[in-house]
């Protein structure tokens, strides 16, 4: 904005008898000057030359008189000049003033019409917002009533219709594989093969948004299957974020094959079959009171996380070249059948404190990198330990081995201790380096250290 400059003070007429005054003070000083001139000459002059003096003090007091004029006029016109240039600057201070004037007007009339495209732009968002929103929950709310419809066609139109609801509004996916999942825990007949389908067509829907590999994922998503009825649970290649299915009941094979976990991942469940080779990732692992009845498989799986096995009960297991970079419990964890830890890794602790094998147990080129607690262990037909490392302390007391026992090729960092511990009289054993044997009946051995 323009400057403004300071207010002059008020214009003041001039009065007319000044000039008159003026006037009277010219004459006045001509005649004084006249008669002072005469007076000279008179006194000073020659008869011959006298009245050619007295022209010429004529002459000098006439010319006083024109200049002193002269000079007033001047004044005059200094003055006309003065009040000529104030009203100039008065008049551009007028104009500085209209036009910031103006330009506060504007700027006024601009804010105004900002501020209500701003409000009209607001409410146009917000009945927009409130439009679409509308819309959502009208979608939502059929889709969902479609699930509780009694004809099975029906429901599978409503799951497919979430999963559109979900793959075009982000922020409802959360929402969307909540209902699913309770859908999936709700009791369910036994001998309905239409709604079978329904549910299997929800497990797809789910695991289908959880494969980070296609433009369908849906990251950061959370399954909480916890009493869950599953059949054919396929999570394979799957990214899975604190996935529960405590409780839940699991027919057919429930793979997990190449999924990725974080947070936790609760698998203490019942289970057919349980695939889980190749699984990676930090989450902590849990299966306490887990029971497979048929083939469960972490072949070559990484666990970053904590591993929990313990009350569990597995008919065939393999953990073959599987790496458990934290701690894992197999406590009183029952191994019905076959159990292969060929080549796995544990890099923390691992404990099967009170564990039974009853068949075939196998710890083939196993490396325990830390401490490994086999006390009140329960060993059946065959127990191979050739080649395993033993990288910490390790500890078989009151271990009791039912069939033939073999440490043969396995290294130890520590002295091994298997105080009080039984084996089998019949078969043979290899037993490590310092094991005290003795006969303690005609069927079991006792072995105490040194």
């Amino acid at each position: 904005m323009r400057s403004i400059p300071p207010r002059e003070g008020p214009l003041r007429v001039m009065p007319w008898w000044l000039v008159l005054v003026g006037l009277f003070l010219a004459a006045l000083l001509g005649w004084l000057v006249l008669d002072w001139l005469l007076g000279e000459a008179d006194r000073a002059a020659q008869p011959d030359t006298r009245a050619t003096l007295r022209i010429d003090a004529i002459r000098t007091g006439l010319t006083v008189v024109a200049g002193t004029g002269g000079g007033l006029a001047l004044l005059l016109a200094a003055r006309r000049q003065w009040i000529g240039e104030r009203a100039q600057r008065h008049q551009e201070a007028v104009a500085a003033q209209d036009q910031a004037h103006r330009e506060r007007v504007q700027a006024h009339a601009e804010a105004v019409a900002e501020a209500g495209q701003r409000h009209q732009e607001r409410q146009a968002g917000a009945a927009e917002h409130d439009a679409a929103e509308r819309r959502l929950t009208e979608l939502y709310t059929g889709a969902v009533g479609l699930l509780g419809n009694d004809n099975a066609a029906v429901r599978l139109g409503g799951l497919h219709a979430l999963e559109r609801l979900g793959q075009d509004n982000p922020a409802q996916r959360e929402t969307i594989v909540a209902v699913l999942c309770a859908y999936l825990r709700m009791p369910a007949p036994d001998d309905d093969a239409r709604e079978a389908e329904v549910r299997r067509t929800a497990q797809r829907v789910l695991t289908r948004h959880l494969r980070a590999d296609g433009d369908a994922f849906w990251p950061g998503v959370r399954l909480d299957l916890t009493g869950a009825r599953l059949d054919g649970f396929d999570a394979a290649g799957c990214t899975l974020v604190d996935a529960d299915l405590g409780g839940a009941v699991c027919a057919g094979t429930t793979s997990l094959a190449g999924a990725t976990v974080r947070g936790r991942l609760t698998l203490g469940a019942t289970f057919a079959d349980l695939i889980c080779d190749d699984l990676r990732g930090d989450a902590e692992v849990v299966l306490d009171d887990a029971r497979v009845d048929g083939r469960v498989s972490f072949d070559r799986a990484e666990i970053g996380g904590v591993l929990s096995c313990r009350r569990a009960t597995f008919a065939r297991a393999s953990w073959r070249g599987a790496t458990l970079h934290g701690t894992a419990s197999f406590d009183a964890t029952c191994f019905t059948g076959s159990a292969s830890f060929r080549e796995a890794t544990f890099l923390s602790g691992v404990s099967l404190d009170y564990a039974t094998f009853t068949g075939y147990a196998g710890f083939r080129q196993t490396r325990f990198a830390d401490l490994a607690l086999f006390r009140w262990t329960r060993f059946g037909d065959q127990t191979w330990f050739e080649r395993t490392r033993f990288e910490g302390a390790v500890n078989f007391g009151r271990a009791r081995f039912q069939g033939s026992v073999t440490f043969d090729g396995a290294t130890f960092a520590r002295r091994a201790l298997v105080d009080q511990a039984r084996a089998t009289a019949a078969g043979r054993h290899v037993w490590p380096e310092g094991t005290q044997v003795a006969p303690l009946d005609d069927d079991w051995l006792l072995l105490t250290d040194d």
